[in-house]
């Protein structure tokens, strides 16, 4: 999740280490009967989105080739597709990038969604289709993309 919403797997890791921290100070307060996992996704969202307040205007997409191999069809090609995906999602607002990462990288339902990025349901709605819309037109309406679409509704 960190690295689709930062576009970068180093500042992807400072992101999470920083989120890790905050989650550390904030356990004593924790009811961890449930679980950090929503925590720590809102505490990564929100980090982030503070970090793109600040430096929104120097982000710069870069493509980096992942550690491991994708168990089905050609590795190449699995590689440049997701090298591809994230450049496209760099290129996105920020607020779309957001949706599109916790709606259906995460899996989050758009209500959880809009809870953690502090709007409603309908603007989750509304970024979920500009963003899908933006990269459909980036890769020429790619099959992977409405497939993506279609499993999550």
């Amino acid at each position: 999740m960190a690295v689709l919403l930062t576009g970068h797997r180093q500042e992807a890791e400072d992101l999470v280490q920083a989120s890790l921290v905050k989650l550390y100070r904030a356990w004593p307060q924790l009811d961890t009967s449930t679980g950090p996992d929503a925590y720590l996704r809102r505490i990564i969202v929100n980090t982030r989105r503070s970090w793109w307040r600040a430096h929104w205007r120097q982000e710069t997409p870069v493509a980096e080739i992942p550690d491991t191999t994708p168990a089905d069809g050609d590795p190449a090609d699995q590689i440049a597709l997701g090298a591809q995906v994230r450049q496209a999602l760099a290129r996105l607002p920020r607020q779309q990038r957001a949706v599109l990462v916790l709606r259906y990288c995460e899996d989050l339902p758009e209500a959880e969604v809009a809870a953690l990025l502090g709007c409603s349901p309908g603007t989750v709605k509304t970024h979920a289709h500009r963003g899908l819309r933006a990269l459909r037109e980036s890769f020429g309406n790619l099959g992977a993309l409405n497939e993506m679409e279609m499993n999550q509704q």
